[in-house]
């Protein structure tokens, strides 16, 4: 059985500060009435989440104007530790030319290559993360996580409601 304080709240600057450590998220949007879910590229950029995305996709015109779920995580399966981090917001594509050559001078594309990528930009208003320690002596806290980056990224393993 696990304990309940291997579970740990994290904070709205921790949960962005945590997010700028992965490449990939999945993006939560309405597609024909039904939710879509999605594995985007991403960066985090002055506060918001800027979503990169095949321009003219169903993906593209899922997420400008609407309000969606983002969701990425770093966890390990053998350690069963890690994070996992969910944001909701409002997501609009990124029309500003100033705005999109600075994502393109970051480097920042499409999981799917487009030579012509579209940004999509998701304000954070729900931020809400929680980090799962390893069992055993020591307690949250004081058993090693493994550093953010090295471990493998996989969406199915739950951390409990």
């Amino acid at each position: 059985m696990e304990r309940e304080d291997r579970v740990e709240t994290l904070s709205e600057a921790e949960c962005l500060q945590l997010l700028s450590t992965v490449p990939v998220g999945r993006v939560v949007y309405t597609e024909h009435a039904l939710p879509a879910v999605l594995p985007v590229s991403f960066e985090v950029l002055d506060g918001r989440l800027v979503l990169a995305v095949r321009r003219g996709s169903a993906t593209a015109r899922g997420l400008d104007g609407t309000v969606v779920a983002f969701q990425a995580d770093l966890l390990d399966p053998v350690t069963r530790t890690g994070w996992s981090v969910l944001v909701h917001g409002r997501a609009d594509v990124v029309s500003d030319p100033d705005q999109v050559r600075r994502v393109l001078r970051s480097g920042l594309r499409p999981w799917v290559g487009d030579p012509e990528p579209l940004f999509v930009a998701l304000v954070p208003e729900l931020v809400s993360g929680r980090r799962l320690f390893p069992t055993g002596p020591g307690g949250p806290g004081r058993a090693a996580l493994r550093p953010i980056g090295t471990g493998p990224v996989n969406s199915g393993f739950p951390f409990g409601s």
